[in-house]
């Protein structure tokens, strides 16, 4: 996977500055309380949600069981529809082959989709450094590349932003894009809205390339679905000459019928709609409508890293609908930045680590960046259990251990800052399998309670400094059992 943002630090430092942002947490919490409402009325109106939850889980499951066989099914069908497959092993080898395909029209602009592949493999800066200027037309994504600034969240990449930041960046930035802001503009939605689309149409009818990214990609007829709820996407899907779309190998699906499942819980998981206002849905070429040209790069990137681990393998199953980030206390308070990749909240801290690996300080840090809190397994679609995944990452930082990395089995070694870690953890096994030790222990610890710091020393410090100890009770469990029989002294 391309590499985490320049000089980002470890999750901690990151969230704990965001954390001192009243303006940031404030952005925050309207939106994220906002989006989560709608989305519990909108799954309740569904009487077997959790059927189509489970249905969804094991699609996605069966399909990465078997992905080999679906993704040979896609390519092809998609040739056969007059479409192009290419294969990219990682970031560089996708934004290679998707500048030789751009500089192969002799184009030196494109319009793109909202996708999250495309931001993970950095396309957008390997195109400027060839020559080829990339225009985000999603609004939320216009409004981070206005503002020279990264997206925050999956679904409202411009999250962290109010309608007042909105109206400055347009004010200052638009004209050097293209159509400059009107005169006198507001922040009202209504009025941002109509400016953003003033200034986009003019690069829609100009456009004679699209950049795209994909929800789903149907096996058994080549078909690519994207949803989305303004219209850019269908724009830049149909208008442009040439179409090129990079998708992850893990947004196949088997069948047609399958999309059954996934275009009743996206919409209604992402922006509490009953319906996607858009949903567009092509089949390589026609010769008479849309593109003439359509290329699909499958990226790899780490996913089939990811596919070797049998716990870590369930993160594939996304479907990018954000709704874990909406129910996340740390996300909420944190924001996106601080997790160092495109993929922001509770999502991010499983992904990330496993595509790019847990050897830089950012993604390592990344799997403790949660209080194992459940809420989002409970609205995850297609039942992620991101607090197992988590776990399990914590121990491969903590513990190293054996993995797959560019298709190698690697021994990993443990991330540095753990050591005082595993060593509690090698004297508890050591005192649990030993009942006299454990039972001393104890009895060592009440009668000297009073004693006992209210912080840790040493490494120790970095739990303590969050955490209050818990007070040590008077007498162990054991003795008191055996003092009050069983309880039954205390009864009386």
């Amino acid at each position: 996977m391309s590499a985490t943002h320049l000089g980002m630090p470890a999750f901690p430092e990151a969230a704990g500055e965001a954390v001192g942002n009243p303006t940031l947490r404030g952005n925050l919490r309207h939106a994220t309380h906002t989006i989560r409402a709608k989305r519990a009325r909108a799954a309740a109106e569904v009487s077997d949600w959790a059927e189509l939850r489970e249905a969804g889980r094991r699609i996605k499951d069966h399909t990465l069981r078997h992905l080999d066989k679906y993704l040979v099914q896609l390519e092809e069908a998609v040739t056969a529809a007059g479409g192009t497959v290419h294969w990219a092993a990682d970031a560089d080898e996708a934004n290679r082959i998707v500048t030789g395909l751009v500089r192969a029209t002799g184009e030196s602009e494109v319009v793109k989709v909202k996708s999250m592949a495309t931001q993970e493999i950095g396309l957008n800066e390997a195109l400027e450094a060839a020559g080829i200027r990339a225009y985000e037309t999603d609004l939320a994504e216009l409004i981070v590349q206005l503002a020279e600034d990264r997206p925050s969240h999956i679904l409202v990449p411009a999250i962290h932003r109010n309608r007042g930041e909105i109206r400055d960046i347009f004010r200052a930035e638009m004209a050097g894009w293209g159509r400059p802001a009107p005169e006198g503009l507001s922040d009202s939605p209504a009025e941002l809205a109509e400016a953003a689309r003033l200034h986009l149409r003019e690069k829609f009818l100009r456009a004679k390339v699209g950049v795209s990214g994909a929800n789903f990609m149907v096996a058994e007829t080549g078909t690519l679905v994207v949803v989305e709820s303004e219209g850019n996407g269908r724009m830049c899907l149909t208008l442009p000459e040439t179409l090129i779309s990079v998708v992850g190998i893990e947004k196949i699906v088997p069948a047609w019928r399958d999309l059954e499942v996934f275009l009743q819980t996206l919409p209604r998981s992402s922006t509490a709609e009953r319906m996607n206002p858009y949903t567009s849905m092509w089949t390589g070429t026609t010769g008479e409508d849309g593109p003439d040209t359509f290329h699909l790069v499958l990226l790899d990137n780490g996913r089939t890293d990811t596919l070797a681990d049998e716990v870590g393998r369930q993160a594939l199953r996304c479907i990018r609908c954000s709704a874990c980030l909406n129910v996340c206390p740390v996300y909420e308070r944190a924001g996106g930045h601080a997790y160092g990749s495109v993929y922001p909240g509770p999502i991010g801290a499983i992904l990330s680590p496993q595509l790019r690996g847990t050897g830089s300080e950012i993604d390592a840090s990344l799997p403790y960046a949660s209080s194992l809190c459940g809420a989002c397994y409970e609205v995850c679609p297609v039942a992620i259990d991101i607090p197992e995944v988590l776990v399990h990452l914590r121990e491969r930082v903590a513990q190293g251990g054996q993995a797959v990395r560019e298709g190698n089995k690697v021994v990993l070694r443990p991330s540095r800052g753990h050591a005082a870690e595993r060593a509690a953890m090698r004297a508890a096994r050591w005192a649990f399998a030993r009942p006299g030790a454990l039972r001393a222990g104890q009895r060592l610890a009440s009668r000297t309670r009073r004693l006992h710091p209210r912080t840790l020393p040493g490494p120790g410090r970095a739990w303590s400094g969050t955490r209050d100890l818990p007070a040590v009770p008077a007498e162990p469990f054991r003795d008191w059992w055996q003092r009050t029989n069983g309880g039954k002294d205390t009864a009386k």
